[in-house]
């Protein structure tokens, strides 16, 4: 029987845009001719999976049906949910469809992840298949590649030669107790499980009844119409939002780590996206979107909705005015030399891979006192993003109106 691929799509990413509701969700935001929901269905796109379910919501089942054409992925079924009540109630919906049947092994993917080594990541899922019973479920976890205060962890002991049982979640620690989980071998908790269809109904069943009776009404009244499942609003509304971590993850006693040593990153951050292309640089340089300046240059890698990526390259003893913008908000990733930054009040020096946020209104400068050029990879996101929309206060080319 194949895996049964089920895709988490209903989240708005204001990890991105926190003061916008209404920005592109981060899975469908535009990367340069990609999408994170486009890798993630085409992650699925092998002999290894069936047809997938993707759980979302009315907003954005246009989007669904869009890349779902544009991946040729022909046979699919959509859960739509009248409301956002987090991943506890998406995943429980998605798993009581009746077509699914009560042994089929379940593997569940947030929309909005970059997997590298896809051949690799689908061996060790077949792998684990066998070990999978009417009560476990498997979570795999991320090699951290940093003390990021970004993500849960968790700890595993191992209880046979195959299986690491989770001895522990720990969600979103300080930088100091990451760099202690770390010591002690802990992974990020990647937010995919991977179970079957009967364990995911014994584990809500025990550990959380109400959702359980209450997303089962909503399945079992829900309007079918082609391949899309309308959950029931009124059973589905009366739910609390909960997420799956905290409603079985950290109450079944009955969880085992599989731990991927693979390149990841649920792209969460303008620090994660920058990472992005500044390794990618080559494919989005263009000479045509070099832009010189008396400070040295500027090249515009990337234009999406509502963000722009440039490199700029501040040349040794130089200084970028200044400045300050009405319409964006920056976002800086130093990727080479050691720049001295001015922020309103405060001044401070980055070294290389630290960043900076300079919000709407700030007043801000970037100067070079060393003689290394000084690279930094910046992230504009706002409703105007043209060069006239700087006000310059100080500068020494004389460029101040």
């Amino acid at each position: 029987m194949k895996i049964k691929p089920v895709i988490i799509c209903g989240g708005s990413g204001t990890r991105l845009w926190p003061q916008s509701k209404n920005s592109l969700p981060k899975q469908f935001i535009d990367f340069g001719g990609w999408t994170l929901f486009e890798k993630t269905l085409q992650r699925i796109k092998s002999s290894t999976f069936d047809y997938p379910i993707i759980s979302t919501n009315l907003s954005y089942v246009n989007l669904v049906r869009k890349y779902l054409l544009k991946c040729k992925i022909k046979k699919f079924k959509i859960v739509l949910e009248p409301s956002k009540k987090n991943t506890a109630p998406a995943i429980l919906s998605s798993v009581l469809l009746k077509e699914i049947p009560y042994d089929q092994s379940m593997i569940f993917f947030p929309a909005d992840h970059l997997i590298k080594k896809k051949n690799r990541f689908n061996e060790l899922i077949i792998s684990n298949k066998k070990y999978l019973n009417d009560n476990n479920i498997f979570v795999f976890g991320i090699k951290p590649t940093s003390s990021s205060s970004e993500y849960g962890y968790f700890l595993t002991k191992k209880i046979s030669r195959n299986i690491n049982k989770v001895d522990r979640f720990i969600e979103k620690p300080n930088i100091n107790k990451a760099k202690k989980i770390i010591k002690k071998n802990g992974y990020w908790n990647s937010g995919i499980f991977f179970a079957r269809k009967d364990s995911m109904v014994n584990n809500f069943k025990k550990h959380q009844p109400q959702i359980f009776k209450l997303c089962t009404d909503a399945v079992n009244k829900s309007t079918i119409y082609k391949n899309v499942y309308h959950l029931n609003k009124h059973s589905f509304n009366k739910l609390k939002a909960k997420s799956f971590d905290y409603a079985i993850l950290e109450k079944s006693k009955n969880i085992n780590g599989i731990k991927l040593n693979i390149p990841w990153s649920d792209l969460g951050s303008w620090k994660e996206i920058s990472k992005i292309f500044q390794r990618d640089k080559s494919k989005y340089y263009k000479k045509k979107n070099i832009f010189y300046r008396p400070w040295g240059k500027y090249i515009n890698l990337y234009s999406g909705k509502g963000f722009l990526v440039k490199e700029l390259v501040i040349n040794p003893k130089s200084s970028i005015s200044l400045q300050k913008h009405h319409h964006r908000s920056e976002h800086w990733t130093v990727t080479s030399g050691r720049p001295k930054i001015t922020i309103n009040k405060k001044k401070f020096f980055k070294s290389i891979n630290k960043t900076a946020f300079i919000p709407k209104g700030a007043i801000h400068r970037i100067e070079n006192p060393f003689n290394k050029a000084v690279k930094i990879i910046e992230v504009q996101t706002g409703p105007i993003l043209k060069e006239t929309d700087i006000i310059r206060f100080e500068d020494i080319y004389g460029r101040v109106n």
